[in-house]
């Protein structure tokens, strides 16, 4: 039987990359990642690892990215080379900023063929920047300077650390690309092991004011709560904190910030990757604060103006009950995105998965949802509107039934990722706010300034969209409804379902 270097190489990575946990791997086919496809497909055949096939890398990007961030655990994405390693960029600067573990191997010409003109070729070297926790480019096996077993631990170990991230192997290869053995099940991996790095988890005492605050954005958990209560505090919760969930929930605070008591507060802490409003941003500018450390978020502090960072904050005194109060007697924002988005917040259960797209509907969402603990998600590490669906359908493939809230714009930016082809069984909701455009761009500072049918123009973007026919040639099951009750009854349903529901 045949034999090739590269698929050695290849099938000794993969086999230690699975041994290591990292199980759920993503292909988009490609000639120069051969190796790596027929290794993948021996481990998924066997039974080891689960193998996802999507047609274009930019979509499986953030299929291999939502699925990491339901089972924190590294993601495995595979590419050809040239463009197609471009693809994953918008996914991994995403992963970046939110701390979301995944190891991209990317094949590549052998480094001698760069800036010859060869067929497929540039330098895929660095084509991540700091993006990624490191690249590593491997020369061709056949030189034997890169052990493969030790690859796959250095990868996991970078991705899982303290910090964790994605971290890219700039695999060269050259013909013969690939072969059938050896088979990635054979290779022995017994006693495999890693040890990402963690630091001393560093605590800092904080004196509370009477007249302080809870912030917790994107990622800050429970540590956020616990922190609210044994300080007695007002908790600013945006809906994919982790923390929406207490007794000290203030759910509508943009209202509060806005009239007098926002400018009362002398104390701020923040928790996580608050993101959604200009108010909280002006708060945490304007007041002494004080972070705490999120580990997919690192040190929130765009002003630079912190007064403290520690992985843990320990509260010295608490806040009057009188403080807290106030806060709480503000009413939900009402509005037909907020109704939308607590309808679907409600339903939501304990066993099931929420994703919100980046659009106007989270920001009316974080002035009405009560306080409930659901698992939502958001991909909050830029805030764009690139790959939602993407990122849902990884979601699903844990098993859970997955609803998405998300604009028009949001769902046509991502409409190929509606390909399910060869993902059965995928229980997951596409719940669309549709108002035929970005009526988040009427809140821009230009909205003031230009005519209407300019600012349509240049950012609103509107759309006529024939969402039955889109969701038909992509095989989704699909519902026009206009009321709530009509989706209390839809959202019951198990399936591949898009729900357009008009605004």
């Amino acid at each position: 039987m045949t034999t090739a270097s590269s698929q050695s190489f290849s099938a000794e990575l993969l086999a230690t990359l699975v041994a290591l946990g990292a199980k759920h791997l993503y292909l988009a086919p490609g000639a120069r990642s051969q190796s790596l496809a027929i290794a993948a497909d021996q481990l998924a055949q066997a039974g080891l690892a689960d193998l996802t096939i999507r047609l274009d890398e930019r979509s499986m990007g953030f299929v291999a990215l939502g699925r990491a961030m339901a089972s924190q655990t590294p993601s495995v994405v595979i590419t050809t080379s040239g463009t197609a390693v471009a693809n994953l960029h918008p996914a991994v600067l995403e992963a970046h900023h939110s701390g979301v573990p995944m190891i991209l191997l990317t094949a590549d010409r052998p480094a001698r063929l760069r800036g010859k003109g060869a067929n497929q070729t540039t330098n895929q070297v660095g084509i991540f920047a700091d993006a990624v926790l490191r690249c590593i480019d491997v020369s061709v096996p056949e030189l034997g300077e890169f052990d493969p077993r030790a690859l796959a631990i250095e990868a996991i170990e970078l991705a899982t650390s303290e910090h964790p991230g994605p971290v890219q192997l700039n695999l060269q290869f050259q013909e013969p690309l690939s072969a059938l053995a050896p088979n990635a099940t054979e290779i022995a991996t017994a006693g495999v092991s890693a040890n990402p790095a963690h630091s001393a988890k560093s605590t800092l005492e904080v004196v509370i004011s009477e007249r302080a605050v809870v912030v917790a954005g994107a990622g800050a958990g429970g540590a956020a709560v616990e922190f609210a209560k044994a300080a007695n505090l007002p908790l600013f919760a945006e809906p994919t904190s982790g923390a929406r969930y207490s007794d000290q929930l203030v759910v509508d605070y943009i209202a509060g910030l806005n009239a007098e008591l926002g400018a009362e507060v002398d104390q701020v802490f923040v928790f996580g990757k608050p993101t959604l409003s200009r108010p909280v941003q002006r708060l945490i500018a304007e007041s002494k604060t004080w972070v705490c450390a999120s580990k997919t978020h690192g040190h929130f502090d765009p002003s630079g103006k912190a007064l403290g960072y520690a992985d843990e904050l320990i509260p010295l005194g608490s806040g009057e009950q009188s403080w807290l109060e106030h806060w709480q007697k503000e009413e939900a924002f009402v509005s037909p995105r907020s109704a939308l988005a607590t309808a679907i917040w409600e339903a939501t259960g304990t066993n099931e998965q929420l994703l919100f797209g980046a659009s106007q509907i989270i920001r009316e969402a974080d002035r009405a949802l009560p306080a409930k603990e659901i698992s939502a998600f958001a991909n909050r590490g830029l805030a764009g509107i690139d790959g939602t669906v993407s990122t849902a359908i990884g979601l699903a493939q844990n098993g859970k039934k997955t609803r998405v809230l998300l604009g028009d714009l949001t769902l046509l930016h991502d409409a190929s990722g509606l390909n399910l082809s060869g993902l059965d069984g995928l229980d997951i909701q596409l719940i669309v706010g549709n108002d035929h455009g970005g009526e988040i761009f009427k809140k821009l500072e230009v909205a003031q300034m230009l005519p209407p049918d300019t600012l349509e123009r240049l950012f609103l973007t509107p759309q006529q969209v024939d969402f039955k026919a889109l969701a038909r040639a992509y095989g989704w099951e699909y519902f026009a409804i206009d009321s709530i009750a009509d989706l209390n009854q839809v959202m019951q349903r198990s399936g591949q379902l898009l729900i357009d529901y008009k605004l």
